[in-house]
């Protein structure tokens, strides 16, 4: 049976665990809305001791997808960097955005931005832990948000190793039908590694990521339980902390089930 657990805050995560009764944390490294290197955590000791599964998420700025040199360069070296912090605090998976382009750029172009990336890394011996690139709710220019789209991507990346990231609530948000959908996800990937499981506070194909606590969103939890059934994965929750015990209590019983 695959671990449930939730994204908690970084300064001190393990009591959040706790709090959760979760099996799993995801967190940052760094602020997800900078530029900074990571540094290693305080209580990093006690993380790797704690028989928890770890998941580290990439600051939402990182985009090796775009056009933009100014951006694209430094996402490329924050990759590697966060990468390495993950690894070295035991982490299972650095969980990475799709990224996207300007509305009036050819998506063919961050194609062969996110290969030039893993293929440079990949010459250079490797990512030291796999990276997970995670499915978005926004932007129509965006790498990770329509399957098409994905497909495209995955057909470029797919060979050096690269995982997988399910978000419900964004995959809701973004368009994507959730019947079937895992399935569909891994019949353009061939895996699913871990699975966001959110609920969705904006409606159908609204192109907004807000999540919602499981049983108070768009999305029948029920569904949401049974995509983590077939994903057969990992599962986090993003939900609003205050319903984490209570969504991965919901989770944890229909999965058992």
């Amino acid at each position: 049976m695959p671990v449930v657990g939730a994204h908690v805050d970084s300064t001190d995560p393990l009591p959040a665990a706790k709090a959760a009764d979760a099996e799993a944390i995801q967190f940052f490294l760094a602020d997800p809305q900078g530029w900074k290197a990571p540094t290693a955590h305080p209580h990093a000791d006690e993380i790797r001791a704690s028989g928890l599964t770890v998941y580290i998420h990439a600051p939402y700025v990182l985009n090796v997808a775009t056009t933009n040199n100014r951006i694209r360069i430094p996402s490329r070296k924050l990759l590697g960097q966060h990468a390495a912090a993950a690894a070295a605090i035991g982490a299972k998976g650095l969980v990475v955005h799709g990224g996207h382009l300007n509305a009036a750029d050819d998506p063919d172009i961050g194609v062969d931005n996110w290969r030039k990336t893993v293929t440079r890394a990949h010459d250079e011996g490797g990512f030291p832990l796999p990276v997970l690139l995670e499915n978005t709710a926004g932007g129509n220019n965006a790498m990770a948000r329509r399957f098409d789209r994905l497909a495209q991507l995955w057909d470029a990346i797919g060979e050096f190793g690269v995982g997988f990231v399910l978000d419900t609530c964004h995959a809701h948000a973004g368009g994507e039908d959730l019947a079937g959908i895992v399935e569909r996800v891994k019949a353009i990937t061939g895996r699913i590694d871990l699975v966001h499981a959110n609920n969705s506070r904006d409606a159908f194909d609204s192109g907004a990521d807000r999540h919602a606590n499981l049983e108070n969103g768009q999305i029948d939890p029920a569904v949401i339980a049974e995509i983590c059934r077939g994903a057969g994965s990992d599962v986090i929750v993003e939900t609003p902390a205050e319903g984490h015990h209570a969504d991965i209590s919901y989770l944890r019983s229909a999965l058992a089930g």
